[in-house]
């Protein structure tokens, strides 16, 4: 069944974003203390009366259903199933393939609930897949690239969806916010979460809890973004609140109290480049203390010396901070990186448990965010418990423990030059989930170790302004024109968060790969670019299992119960900034994301199904254009252009992954009139490619010299 959207009856159309709603403004604590919920949400019953008891998202402890994108509220990614288990692994075998929409993206953790298998891949485009027959019971398109009208980053993919009470919750790349009926797929309300003028979109799943669905969204790269939260009422999707993440203008006053005290931590006109702080991954929901657990990101832009030029901690951008669930009031904070400036945001995923420390229970929350450094914070006093170095980390010596504050190694801030760092910008753990395991004490996190380089020698700090384009970043652009033969290393770290030590260590294909899910069988699960799943030993590390899927797996598997049979469902098929960014390393295996079938897989104890036909492609021959005498000033501009607005998409150095086009093998720009209608005038925009007409006819012949460039050093190769 295809469910289109009707654009007119479910509000499509942008509307005015308001202020925060809430009953009063924030009340500012000091750290150590607790924030327990002064009431309910306005109109609601009590919160008991909202707990969704039949999905297991509130406690989940028989495993039948993975209702949230980390299962349960801890958002640990774990199961207590054991069926399958590193006794019976060797039996374990695939039950069936389901092929999804013909789209680019397929990063994503799905849903199970009552034998039904929810995933979004791609534009947000939602399937609804029965477990036990491997039908496709309904799939709705929002139809992004046509609803949008403005310029998408469209080779992400949506992460993730939430489940509430018979529907399905999905953010869309243009900010919608989506109710669909879970049984049919027809929306039940629709909600526009983003301004009309911001250049914010979502990626990231909602959550939900007490009868709310929370969302966030991202852009902090993109242009003058401003990061906040919104929490909806899950039956009718009206707002109920909002919290901003980095104050605005001081003159148009400040949303609550938590905003006031922000902005003494900013200097200059930082609304100016909208801040940033966007929350596009990490939400977490404490049922315990019933609060709401936030992961901000970097800077807008990147270069603190621009945004905020006298320096400051910038709040609450790279922080953890905690809301009262039932208004969005500020609560207590954590800060990772103050100062902000080489996006080591801390969107990564954020786990609740009961942990034993120095012998006594604490309630602790867990983040291997993108800085290297592996955080145990107690949740009920915002209190740094420890912070150890799971990766190569130059950037700071370590974490003091009474301050909680970095120790960072001069110049870092790239104040009085470039600087080399480890970890990259790309982090030594991106947004794909690690995974706790209860039984084992230890956390699964998917590793990189790949330097960035930064710079902002040719940037003017006082006159920069972000401009229409993908990297807003006021630093100097990453050279396009050399094409590495390897960006890094990557590995799977057992990480044991009470002791702070690695257990056990087993490297990866290239430098990024899926997320992980462990069960209570002693068992986990990695998904790998190379299109390999794979089941370790969750105690030892032993590799038990393998099965190749033919194609990269970008998110993260999950497990459920269909009667009494467990079965493991993963989403293939090519996503993440990353893979695309950095293209050549999943490319170079022949996969072409826009060729090939994105699938489910679905695997059981005995499984026998058939193994897959490889869909590998030859790489397209590379197009020279021998009529372009090449110039060396417009291959210098063109390759700045190249870092600002294509590479996110067509890969570094041009060498793409397949999410977009190798440019290096189009026809299209021998043809000026083509290039211009594609690239300015917005001819495939409703397939996903953006329209720049901010680049003049220069700007658009600097790109082809580029290009050109690239294609016959290649040649040469």
């Amino acid at each position: 069944m295809q469910i289109q959207p009707d654009v007119h009856s479910i509000g499509f159309a942008r509307r005015p974003v308001g202020r925060i709603l809430v009953c009063a403004m924030a009340i500012l604590l000091p750290v150590g203390t607790t924030c327990s919920s002064a009431g309910s949400v306005q109109g609601k019953s009590s919160g008991a009366a909202l707990v969704d008891t039949a999905s297991g998202i509130d406690d989940g402890s028989d495993g039948r259903n993975w209702p949230a994108y980390g299962r349960t509220y801890s958002e640990g990614h774990d199961s207590p199933l054991t069926e399958i288990s590193d006794k019976t692994i060797s039996r374990l075998g695939l039950v069936s393939i389901t092929d999804l929409a013909d789209v680019s993206g397929a990063a994503t953790v799905p849903l199970a609930v009552n034998g039904v298998v929810y995933l979004a891949i791609g534009p947000s485009i939602v399937h609804a897949v029965d477990a036990a027959s491997s039908k496709l019971l309904w799939q709705y398109d929002p139809q992004v690239f046509k609803v949008a009208g403005r310029r998408m980053r469209g080779v992400w993919g949506t992460r993730g969806l939430a489940y509430w009470h018979g529907r399905i919750y999905v953010g869309t790349y243009d900010g919608r916010l989506i109710a669909l009926d879970a049984r049919t797929g027809k929306p039940a309300w629709s909600v526009q979460t983003i301004g009309p003028n911001e250049e914010n979109y979502i990626t990231g799943a909602p959550r939900t809890f007490r009868g709310l669905v929370l969302i966030g969204n991202g852009g902090a790269d993109s242009g003058n973004s401003r990061g906040y939260v919104t929490a909806y009422d899950a039956r009718s999707g009206k707002q109920v609140w909002r919290f901003y993440l980095v104050p605005g203008n001081p003159a148009k006053g400040f949303e609550d109290d938590a905003m006031k005290m922000a902005a003494k931590t900013w200097t200059g006109e930082w609304w100016k480049f909208g801040g940033g702080g966007n929350a596009w991954n990490a939400i977490t929901y404490d049922a315990e203390l019933n609060l709401v657990y936030i992961g901000t990101g970097n800077g807008s832009p990147w270069n603190r010396n621009v945004r905020s030029p006298g320096g400051g901690d910038n709040l609450f951008l790279a922080s953890i901070v905690a809301l009262d669930a039932d208004t969005g009031k500020y609560c207590w904070h954590y800060q990772i990186n103050p100062g902000e400036s080489w996006d080591y945001n801390a969107a990564m995923d954020i786990e609740l448990a009961t942990l034993s420390i120095d012998g006594k229970p604490r309630k602790v929350l867990m983040q291997a965010p993108k800085n290297g450094f592996f955080y145990v914070i107690d949740r009920e006093t915002s209190k740094l418990i420890s912070a150890e170095k799971f990766s190569k980390v130059t950037w700071a010596s370590r974490i003091d423990s009474e301050t909680g504050r970095p120790v960072e190694n001069p110049g870092i801030h790239y104040e009085n030059g470039p600087t080399t760092n480890f970890p990259g910008a790309f982090g030594a753990h991106g947004w794909m989930p690690m995974s706790f395991n209860r039984k084992a004490g230890l956390a699964f996190i998917p590793t990189s170790e790949m330097p960035s380089w930064y710079s902002d020698s040719t940037i003017d700090r006082r006159n920069w302004r972000p401009g229409p384009s993908t990297t807003n970043l006021a630093t100097d652009g990453w050279d396009q024109t050399q094409r590495p033969e390897s960006f890094g290393t990557s590995s799977l770290v057992a990480w044991d968060p009470v002791r702070q030590r690695k257990v056990w260590e087993v490297p990866t294909p290239g430098v990024y790969n899926g997320g992980t899910m462990t069960t209570a069988g002693n068992l986990v699960f990695h998904g790998l670019n190379d299109g390999n799943l794979v089941a370790y030993a969750a105690d030892t590390g032993k590799e038990l299992w393998r099965y190749d899927t033919g194609l990269a797996i970008g998110g993260a598997p999950i497990t459920f119960l269909v009667g009494k049979r467990q079965y493991v469902a993963v989403v293939v098929g090519l996503g993440t900034g990353a893979m695309a960014g950095l293209g050549y390393q999943p490319g170079q295996l022949g996969w072409n994301a826009r060729e090939i079938k994105h699938r489910l897989f679905l695997f059981a104890l005995d499984g026998k199904a058939p193994k897959p036909v490889s869909q590998l492609r030859p790489r397209p021959p590379l197009v020279d254009d021998p009529d372009l005498m090449l110039r060396p000033d417009l291959i210098s501009r063109g390759n700045k252009l190249y870092f600002q607005n294509c590479s996110a998409c067509h890969g570094h150095a041009a060498v793409a992954s397949g999410f977009a086009p190798d440019l290096r093998a189009s026809p299209v720009r021998a043809d000026p009139a083509a290039f211009n209608a594609v690239l300015h005038d917005g001819l495939l925009v409703e397939r996903g490619m953006p329209r720049f007409e901010e680049l003049s006819d220069e700007d658009q012949l600097a790109l082809r010299h580029f290009i050109a460039k690239r294609v016959r050093d290649d040649l040469k190769r």
